[in-house]
């Protein structure tokens, strides 16, 4: 038995609008439904629960962690500006009562890829910051780029820049295995490549012709990345995020479905 263990992110539920921000106790009680151990909230659904302790209870009473928080930011500038780092060091407040908890960093994407360097510049050297500031709190960082056509951090030489622009001792780095395929990249070799950063996994499937599939029916080697993940030695939260279409009509039945299929194939391999 490996130390694997399994979470579930928010963005089903963004999927379709502003109908579930604030609701993070119904999304709690499905994740708990489908059996996933912990969940990866984005912060703008907190709303109430913003106050940790009515966190610790909604926790307990759907028996699940906070396994990650994920603090989204635009990060535009060489230096954070006043109201991102309130905002960061508000999370960072806050995680202090959750002490097991990741802090995922991820970069809103833009519109285009123009001025990239000094814009990849830009996000490493905010992302360092707040990730240094955690990290004397005794928190556990991790980076997460992704892969609009706007982001600035999605294809192989990206990540190169990327992995060695990050502060290691201050941040890890989480491969999301469907921005990885949507960024010409095999996601096998990637987590390969940079296994000694990893630190945090999100997991999400792919069609052949790039759009998001439903967990366990599109392209993505998610057995492969899961054997190599045990074999490697790797101890930590794998996170499950669902992006496919039905998501946007029906974000609970997906990720009761998606249970099923991590039951029946993923789980067994850990």
């Amino acid at each position: 038995m490996s130390n694997i263990k399994l979470a579930c992110e928010t963005y089903t539920w963004q999927m379709p609008g502003e109908q579930y921000k604030g609701k993070l106790k119904h999304i709690m009680n499905i994740c708990s439904q489908a059996g996933f151990a912990g969940i990866e909230p984005e912060s703008s659904f907190l709303k109430q629960l913003e106050d940790p302790f009515k966190m610790k209870d909604a926790l307990a009473e759907n028996n699940i962690e906070l396994a990650v928080f994920c603090m989204v930011e635009d990060w535009l500038h060489p230096q954070e500006t006043e109201e991102e780092r309130i905002r960061a060091d508000q999370w960072v407040s806050f995680l202090g009562f959750f002490p097991e908890t990741i802090l995922l960093t991820v970069q809103m994407p833009g519109t285009n890829r123009s001025n990239l360097r000094q814009r990849q510049q830009n996000m490493i050297s905010c992302v360092n910051d707040v990730s240094r500031r955690a990290s004397e709190k005794g928190i556990v960082c991790s980076n997460h780029p992704n892969s609009p056509n706007g982001s600035i951090f999605r294809i192989a030489s990206d990540y190169e820049v990327l992995l060695d622009g990050l502060d290691e001792q201050a941040t890890g780095y989480c491969p999301d295995l469907g921005h990885i395929a949507k960024g010409d990249m095999d996601p096998l070799e990637v987590v390969k490549r940079y296994r000694s950063r990893v630190n945090l996994v999100h997991y999400k499937d792919m069609h052949i012709d790039g759009r998001w599939a439903a967990t366990g029916t599109g392209i993505i080697d998610l057995t492969g990345v899961s054997s190599y993940l045990v074999e490697s030695g790797y101890s930590g939260w794998i996170v499950m995020e669902d992006e496919c279409d039905e998501a946007i009509t029906d974000p609970d039945g997906l990720t009761l479905r998606d249970g099923k299929y991590i039951d029946e194939v993923l789980r067994p391999l850990f």
